[in-house]
């Protein structure tokens, strides 16, 4: 199993495949290669342990991340 994290170009998956997932940005996903040179590809769990503030998504915005770095 390999697992990436989007970016927030999170150009190299199609938009029609990020919405499917419900992908944004900082999701996790998971990787997984079947046989016949196929790749299973889903959102990860996510944890709110490690980062409470995922719950959050309103806040995800450039300026919020400005706003909000220094803390």
């Amino acid at each position: 199993m390999i697992i990436s994290r989007l970016t927030s170009r999170s150009r190299t998956i199609p938009m029609a495949v990020r919405s499917a997932l419900g992908l944004g940005v900082g999701d996790e996903i998971v990787y997984e290669i079947l046989d016949g040179g196929r790749v299973a590809m889903t959102k990860a769990p996510t944890d709110w342990t490690k980062d409470p503030f995922q719950a959050f998504r309103e806040w995800e915005g450039e300026p919020d991340r400005k706003a909000y770095s220094a803390l």
